[in-house]
């Protein structure tokens, strides 16, 4: 481990050397995400988000081919997490259906007949937004309630837009991983049902389910490099906050390309650096950040790691980078402001990061040590996943047209 002007990594020695344990990803193999696939296809707003190629900056970086996955498209909710919050609410109402979700379709499960037999539920859960939002979505497409609360320093536009889905939502004085226990209470107080993306013991159903629906968007992504003739990444950078996206797509591409799986970078922000936190620690247990965790990465500022999805990244993930805001910043202006014909993206704080991160290792004279450990060159190819669009317009304008946040390296 090694500081350097405030981004700090870790390169993990032993994710080449450990044996896949397969049980361990069985519940993110092919099968299951067919299965995934076969249900968000029947939303009549399922549609393939983009998948960009930024040829320009690849040449600029030095490296073959860089992608981004834009799932700023994703069912008109400018980010992914609506995909593992419905599948888990489909798989929670298929189990209280008695029924295999393969047998239910989107459409079904909100037909008239199925509200009458599913009575009334509220779904409950603590968010920053992006997450929050998905749910409310999802409760009220199946004529159910949703309750939502979110950490201290929330944003009000993205509170107004889990409140336009008809959620009853608050933001609190707590933070994230406190905002968390609060909706558990009250799901317990009030016979909701909690559907949080973070496991911890005795609870880890519903979020494995959350993990198995974000297979949808690393699925696509797969094909359409396939449809268009291209290789597989040989490079995959994903940010972090309690792992589970994360844990996510590492499982899957463990359970597709086994030892030939892509080198995974993963990427959080130093003030909510759990999963960085407790790899260095180096006693293969999982430890919280603690405090007010306050980053613009307010998707990423989670303090205690996911325990099915901390297991995943603690063996198999290559390296773990933790930087600062100004990081992610960078990345939201060049993805704003591409290099002539490479296409422009609107990617918010939480999504940006990892091109940000990448640009810093190729670019700054710091960081040559980082690309030859994970064995970045001019054969690369590269995959970033932008979760989030403009999620909180007023903050991206304030980054990408006023520049709060500039870049501190320089050559």
């Amino acid at each position: 481990m090694r500081d350097i002007a405030e981004m700090k990594y870790i390169a993990n020695e032993y994710a080449r050397k450990k044996e896949i344990n397969k049980t361990r990803i069985a519940f993110l193999d092919k099968e299951v995400v067919e299965k995934v696939r076969h249900f968000h296809r029947s939303f009549p707003e399922y549609q393939v988000t983009p998948l960009h190629s930024l040829n320009g900056l690849s040449r600029k970086l030095g490296v073959s081919k860089i992608w981004i996955k834009d799932e700023s498209y994703r069912f008109g909710l400018n980010a992914f997490k609506v995909l593992g919050g419905s599948y888990a609410v489909g798989q929670y109402l298929a189990e209280k259906l008695n029924m295999d979700i393969s047998e239910l379709s989107f459409e079904k499960l909100r037909s008239k007949e199925m509200k009458e037999i599913l009575g009334d539920i509220t779904f409950v859960t603590a968010t920053d937004g992006n997450h929050g939002r998905g749910i409310a979505w999802a409760a009220n497409q199946l004529g159910q309630k949703s309750v939502v609360f979110m950490p201290k320093g929330s944003s009000g536009i993205r509170l107004n837009h889990i409140r336009k889905e008809g959620a009853e939502a608050s933001i609190t004085d707590l933070n994230y991983d406190d905002a968390v226990r609060l909706a558990n209470q009250y799901a317990d107080e009030h016979n909701g049902v909690l559907i949080q993306d973070s496991a911890w013991e005795g609870y880890e159903k519903i979020p494995a389910w959350i993990m198995q629906g974000y297979c949808t968007l690393i699925d696509e992504a797969m094909e359409q490099m396939k449809a268009s003739g291209q290789e597989s990444p040989t490079h995959v950078f994903l940010q972090a906050g309690v792992g589970s996206f994360a844990g996510s797509i590492q499982g899957y591409l463990l359970s597709q390309f086994g030892e030939d799986r892509p080198i995974t970078i993963i990427v959080e922000p130093n003030e909510a650096a759990c999963l960085f936190k407790s790899v260095s620690k180096n006693d293969g247990k999982p430890h919280a950040v603690t405090g007010n965790l306050s980053t613009i990465m307010a998707g990423l500022a989670c303090g205690e790691p996911s325990t099915i999805a901390w297991e995943i990244l603690r063996d198999y993930a290559d390296m773990y980078i933790a930087c600062p805001d100004h990081v992610s910043a960078k990345g939201m202006r060049m993805l704003g402001n591409p290099i002539a014909g490479d296409p422009k993206v609107i990617s918010g704080e939480s999504g940006a990061v990892g091109l940000g991160v990448l640009s810093l290792i190729l670019e700054e004279n710091d960081f040559p040590e980082i690309a030859e450990k994970i064995n970045i060159n001019k054969d690369s190819n590269i995959l970033i996943i932008s979760t989030e669009g403009d999620t909180d317009p007023e903050s991206y304008r304030k980054i990408v047209w006023d520049g709060i946040y500039p870049s501190i390296y320089s050559k």
